[in-house]
């Protein structure tokens, strides 16, 4: 009898450590879920607006619009950030609370360098268990800072406004901090995007090429998906017709790598107003004009080991084989581009005759000696 009791005995110890386990657990994950809640957005598709502030004095408003997310109310927005943004608030996962002592002095160093994030959603003022949502209205739901990266490279300070208790946010899978997606320069959330047109779209197209007028062009629509070419001071060309029709179909989405912003601007005018290299304009039926001019850019020395003796004495001949400045007629941007984008666009007149025929590089294979196997 005492053996079965001492046996009854163990088995309700174990239950209720078991239990107490459990609940402890249950309530630690319920704390970490409240604290991930000021944090984590579970539903991206409610979100109408971000607001991001550093310390350098940068910010940005990204809206989102019935024709997508735009830049300050004045920009197309990149899509592909914006998605990593979304996906970034969606997936952030949250760890415990640092300790107070080490809280504190991230706090003091967040204090000088951070950026402040205001999320914006469109929620229901009555939410009956998550079934029943009424009179859905816009409002800021969530404000923290985003700090640095952990010493161990593994996460990210982040702390809630008005809160006093610094917490580490990680991307499952992805090792670094994400500070770097909640950039408050407006350019980093731009698009990149200089031609989206439709081939039924365009009116005309013309190249004008500075050193050589002559290898310039005008194409225009006279019928559906029928063209005419010539020759800038008028006399027709006689054209490769899938030429032409591969060219006027590559502009449903030609962009350009990178904004220069940062350029200096006596640098920023010395280009623009040297010669330029090409211009490229394109006219849609609505009448509408965008053009890219085109700028020699030097290259990298050490890239393409040139030395310095080399660039100053035949710097007006050597160019970047792989980019460009180009001044943008919209919004007078100063932009670089890529030649694996623009090579194709800016052919010369010749390219599209029909008695054009690009070469074939030749290829010598040297004759294999046969070695003896052992």
């Amino acid at each position: 009898m005492k053996k079965k009791n001492t046996v009854l005995i163990v088995i309700v110890a174990v239950l209720v450590v078991i239990a107490g386990i459990l609940i402890g657990n249950n309530r630690y994950f319920s704390t970490l879920h409240s604290y991930a809640s000021d944090f984590t957005v579970y539903d991206t598709a409610s979100i109408t607006k971000l607001f991001f502030a550093d310390k350098s004095g940068n910010q940005v408003t990204l809206h989102r619009t019935d024709s997508g997310w735009m830049v300050n109310d004045q920009y197309p927005a990149n899509q592909n950030v914006i998605n990593e943004m979304l996906y970034t608030l969606n997936r952030m996962r949250i760890k415990m609370p640092v300790s107070i002592k080490k809280s504190d002095n991230i706090i003091t160093r967040m204090s000088g360098t951070n950026t402040k994030v205001e999320i914006y959603q469109e929620l229901p003022r009555i939410n009956l268990f998550n079934k029943i949502k009424l009179f859905y209205h816009e409002t800021r739901s969530k404000v923290f800072y985003i700090g640095d990266v952990t010493q161990d490279n593994q996460g990210t300070y982040v702390l809630k406004e008005g809160g006093d208790k610094v917490f580490v946010a990680h991307l499952n899978g992805f090792r670094g901090s994400i500070s770097s997606r909640f950039s408050a320069n407006p350019m980093d959330w731009r698009d990149h995007l200089i031609f989206s047109v439709p081939m039924g779209n365009i009116e005309s197209l013309m190249l004008e090429i500075n050193k050589k007028p002559e290898n310039g062009f005008i194409i225009k629509e006279n019928g559906r998906y029928q063209y005419a070419m010539s020759h800038l001071d008028g006399e027709p060309i006689a054209f490769d017709t899938l030429r032409v029709l591969n060219l006027m179909s590559s502009f449903t989405s030609v962009r350009f790598e990178a904004f220069l912003y940062d350029v200096e601007p006596e640098r920023r005018d010395s280009v623009i107003n040297s010669p330029f290299q090409e211009r490229l304009t394109l006219t849609t039926k609505d009448g509408k004009s965008s053009s890219v001019t085109t700028f020699r850019m030097q290259p990298n020395a050490d890239m393409f080991f040139y030395t310095e003796e080399d660039l100053q004495k035949y710097g007006e001949w050597i160019s970047d084989p792989d980019h460009k400045y180009a001044l943008l007629s919209e919004g007078n941007e100063f932009v670089l581009i890529q030649d694996f984008v623009f090579g194709k666009l800016l052919k010369p007149a010749y390219y599209y005759s029909k008695d054009y025929h690009e070469e074939v590089p030749q290829v010598y294979y040297k004759e294999l000696k046969t070695v003896e196997s052992r």
